[in-house]
């Protein structure tokens, strides 16, 4: 007896209705004499290799200040700004130029081939006739055997955002300037990677690429090390109403592994969301590539805000130094004792 297909699910006429109203708004934009533009955010390479990261946009012209700054730029610009689905975007790299497409959110995340030197590169991207733009990537060298990998919400940002009606007020209202960074964590990112030069560091988060250069300004202006930005896409998929949080860090930790089989990574997170299960299972997975996790523990207050705590009490399986803290100092501190840091501030 064969079976029937099964029945197309409504999240999929939504996925579909998403990218006919993104349609519509480009066409809209289009029509009033505005074009796409390519963002690049910060990637990183191999040896022959580079995973270059942007997204195709139709935005409108944002007010600086004196000082170059973005002035008073509220949460919601972010979002107001129309993706540009399956975009011809041209990337340079070294003077070869490699034609991709973007996906149906206008993301581009591929990866190209170059041998660049170690350190900080640029490439730069272009889509139909725009003017090039550049973006870094960090190159990591052969012999580097250390990297860092940080979540952003509650981790480096305070935000308390799973919480659904704050995620709203501090992802649309709130002025990017009026956002706080956790105590002690910029000095503790910056301590790891002026002790271990050559460090790649990856800001892994769920948070939306419409965030992306709002995150950057802020790890900018609050002396965080620079470092490469992977995020997600919000919004529907063929199978659910929203993308994995959870599938999103899993994979791209799967991924590093596989990147670069001979660093071992410190994994920073907080208990507000899911980062000490997911960290659990990679270090159980993989102990080969995991130095330590150092998790940053919410204040009551904050746990509260952020709806729970979601922990993983017993960390034996996993078989690495595992610290927690509630701020960047404590952890900073832990992470001298089990030897992950230097006990020499000056070293």
């Amino acid at each position: 007896m064969s079976s029937s297909p099964p029945p197309r699910t409504k999240i999929l006429w939504l996925a579909r209705l998403e990218r006919r109203l993104h349609s519509w708004r480009e066409r809209r934009a289009r029509g009033r004499g505005l074009r796409p533009q390519v963002t690049g955010f910060p990637g990183y390479g191999g040896e022959d290799w580079v995973r270059v990261v942007g997204r195709v946009l139709i935005a409108p012209p944002m007010r600086k200040d004196a000082s170059g700054e973005y002035a008073s730029v509220r949460g919601w610009r972010s979002f107001v700004a129309v993706p540009v689905g399956y975009a011809q975007v041209r990337i340079t790299v070294q003077g070869t130029t490699h034609e991709v497409v973007a996906d149906r959110g206008g993301v581009i995340d591929t990866v190209v081939p170059a041998r660049l030197d170690p350190g900080w590169q640029t490439v730069t991207m272009s889509v139909e006739d725009s003017e090039p733009a550049e973006t870094r990537v960090f190159i990591v060298a052969s012999d580097v055997r250390f990297g860092v990998v940080s979540d952003v919400d509650d981790t480096v940002m305070v935000t308390a955002l799973p919480r659904p009606l704050l995620a709203a007020w501090n992802s649309f209202v709130v002025d990017e300037h009026a956002r706080q960074p956790v105590p002690g964590m910029a000095v503790l990112l910056e301590r790891l990677t002026r002790e271990n030069p050559g460090t790649p560091v990856l800001y892994l988060s769920t948070g939306a690429w419409n965030v992306a250069p709002t995150l950057i300004r802020f790890l900018r202006r609050h002396l965080f090390p620079p470092g490469s930005i992977l995020l997600t896409d919000w919004g529907p998929t063929h199978d659910r109403w929203f993308r994995s949080g959870k599938d999103h860090k899993s994979s791209n930790l799967q991924r590093l592994a596989a990147e670069f089989p001979q660093i071992r990574w410190l994994l920073v997170g907080d208990d507000g969301q899911h980062d000490d299960q997911i960290y659990t299972k990679f270090a159980i997975e993989h102990p080969g590539h995991v130095a330590a996790v150092a998790i940053r523990r919410l204040s009551p207050t904050e746990a509260v805000l952020a709806g729970g705590r979601t922990v993983v009490d017993d960390h034996s399986a996993a078989n690495v130094p595992w610290v927690t803290e509630s701020d960047g100092a404590g952890l900073l501190e832990r992470l001298e004792d089990v030897g992950i840091v230097s006990t020499d501030p000056h070293a």
